[in-house]
């Protein structure tokens, strides 16, 4: 099979009934096996199809704008773009791969907080108008670089588990919205709207109700000052979890309906990166180095383990100056799937997981559980569809896996019969029989 990275000619398995997302795991796992090739991905982009849907049925009438820096993959946007979302980017290479797509500008939000001069200039120069800020330095940089921008003033939340570092950093005080507000009447800067963001380690209702009313304070406030407000950004946070994106709704639409209803005429959206893309991307990766420890060391010390006397230590073909970049901002929440068939009751040994390089930063897993793997072994990281597939390193000559897309007969039709179609996107199906060979020979073009 093709990678297809950052080639716009890439392809798209459509999976014949009877055919799933193991079976081309273990064909291409086969066919690296045989080839000697590094680890790679399998994106299902037909659950992108069935997040849209369920996005859909639960947050309209807010729509949402795909963060484009969570999965920049082709297949993923033009995906995206055939599904009418719109796109947040945070730079101008960014902005570029989403008007190459031939989306509007409307479309398009420039949501980089600290956003260059250079980049302003190209959003003036192309249209790209919304634009969010929350300091006076920024609001007069833009002033200077974009004199059309359409400013959303970010405001900051409370944070209630008390994680504040991230809400210090970016976000204003309704305080300082007024001031701003002076300023940008003075610089003759539009402001038409707000975004506010919730982590969505967050739990807590309240803080979406502290923002929605912070909000509303702001729209009321630059009524004083004449501007014309139109747009509420709830910011991104949402997780691909399907009861999470219901129980925000439970919070959200009320305050919406009291604070912004229709008649309002404020159009609402949303930042919805991860929850699109991260369940539908895996990992697939193998290990190229073993060593063995002993378990008194404090490090690799269980109780859990079977085996107190024997400790592994596993160095996989990809990781945090690859695939695993966000491991070290964030807690990996997917757990390593042995790819080969053991026995039930084969022993289990405490074992770490590390990346290539032989960083000391370069771990992965820091301890679990796994039966005893040997050189060449595959392991699978499931939801790794966001933040692993951006701009990599260059360290010891890493090389980004190759991407394989696939959907199923059943979503294609989904997409059909819901409109989500674009000529581009459909030319890059190919057919993948029951008899899964994945072979040149197999692929068959729906466009044919």
């Amino acid at each position: 099979m093709k990678g297809f990275l950052e080639d716009a000619n890439y392809s798209i398995g459509l999976l014949d009934e009877g055919v799933n997302v193991a079976d081309v795991i273990d064909n291409c796992i086969y066919e690296h096996t045989l080839t000697g090739k590094n680890g790679f991905f399998i994106g299902d982009l037909g659950k992108l199809i069935q997040q849209h849907i369920h996005w859909q049925n639960v947050m309209a009438p807010i729509k949402p704008f795909y963060n484009v820096k969570c999965n920049s993959t082709p297949g993923v946007l033009e995906l995206l773009a055939a599904l009418g979302t719109g796109f947040a980017c945070s730079s101008k290479t960014e902005m570029v791969l989403i008007q190459e797509l031939g989306i509007s500008p409307e479309n398009i939000i420039f949501t980089n907080p600290c956003k260059q001069a250079s980049q302003l200039k190209y959003a003036a120069k192309t249209g790209v108008n919304i634009l969010t800020c929350d300091n006076e330095l920024e609001l007069k940089k833009i002033a200077r670089n974009h004199p059309n921008a359409k400013l959303l003033l970010h405001i900051a939340t409370e944070d209630i588990n008390g994680d504040e570092e991230m809400n210090m950093k970016f976000g204003t005080t309704l305080k300082n919205c007024r001031h701003l507000m002076e300023c940008a009447k003075e610089l003759n800067v539009q402001i038409v709207g707000v975004k506010f963001h919730v982590s969505n380690s967050c739990k807590e209702p309240q803080v979406y109700k502290n923002a929605i009313s912070d909000a509303r304070c702001v729209f009321d406030m630059a009524e004083e000052f004449g501007f014309t407000m139109n747009m509420l950004n709830i910011g991104s946070g949402f997780t691909d979890y399907e009861f999470d994106l219901e129980k925000v709704n439970h919070v959200v639409s009320p305050l919406l309906d009291t604070y912004f209803p229709e008649e309002s005429g404020v159009n609402v959206i949303a930042e919805a990166g991860c929850y699109y893309v991260s369940s539908a991307f895996t990992l697939a990766v193998n290990i190229i180095a073993k060593k063995a420890v002993q378990s008194a060391e404090p490090l690799f010390k269980t109780e859990q383990a079977e085996r107190d006397d024997q400790v592994f230590m596993y160095y996989m073909n990809d990781g945090v100056y690859g695939s695993f970049a966000s491991k070290l901002s964030d807690n990996l929440t997917t757990v390593p799937e042995v790819h080969k068939k053991y026995k039930e009751d084969e022993p289990l040994f405490a074992s770490s997981l590390w990346g290539p390089s032989c960083d000391e930063l370069d771990q992965i897993v820091e301890s679990c559980l796994l039966p005893e793997l040997n050189v060449g072994d595959w392991l699978l990281f499931d939801n790794m569809g966001s933040g692993t597939l951006g701009e990599q390193s260059a360290f010891n000559d890493f090389q980004r896996p190759p991407v394989y897309y696939i959907m199923s007969i059943g979503n294609w039709c989904e997409m059909q019969d819901a409109g989500f179609t674009s000529e581009t996107l459909m030319k890059n199906f190919f057919f993948v029989p029951s008899c899964i060979q994945l072979s040149p020979e197999d692929r068959f073009s729906i466009a044919a």
